[in-house]
């Protein structure tokens, strides 16, 4: 006796492995490009030999001083745009307002004029900042090739 063939049902399901596939590749990208990332603007930080900041909770507040003296800060919406003084000192007041205990830092080109390090340091004293700190570039004989690592904040407190 023949029996009675049923017809096929169709699969509905989502074939999931593309996608899965597709993720992966993203995140692979992602965790070699992240390194790559500086924040901020390019600097030639002056050399000094000072001990290295420990690692802290928050990313310090960085205002970055170009060869032209125009302010940076890394907290802004844009940190590569340049900022006036007036909303520099704002952002960074309101911005300790909320978390006192952030470390502030100025980090200078070496070839800029000196008075516009001092006025950057002014902003920030006047902005609420209990201390400022300077960036440098370590100026060991090991350290002939710039690196991340090498310009982490030194501990000059001011």
């Amino acid at each position: 006796m023949l029996k009675k063939r049923r017809p096929k049902k169709l699969v509905a399901e989502i074939n999931v492995v593309p996608y899965i596939d597709v993720m992966l590749v993203l995140l692979v990208i992602f965790i070699v490009t992240a390194p790559l990332l500086q924040q901020g603007v390019a600097v030639d930080l002056p050399q000094a030999s000072a001990k290295a900041l420990p690692p802290a909770d928050k990313e310090p507040i960085i205002v970055s001083v170009d060869k032209g003296g125009n302010y940076y800060l890394n907290i802004s919406d844009a940190p590569h745009l340049p900022m006036a003084k007036e909303p520099l000192s704002i952002r960074v007041g309101a911005e300790l307002k909320r978390t006192p205990e952030r470390k502030v830092l100025v980090k200078a080109d070496g070839n800029v004029n000196y008075a516009k390090v001092v006025g950057a340091m002014v902003i920030l004293q006047q902005a609420g900042a209990p201390s400022v700190g300077l960036v440098t570039q370590d100026d060991s004989p090991s350290s002939s090739t710039k690196t991340a690592k090498s310009q982490r904040p030194s501990s000059a407190q001011l």
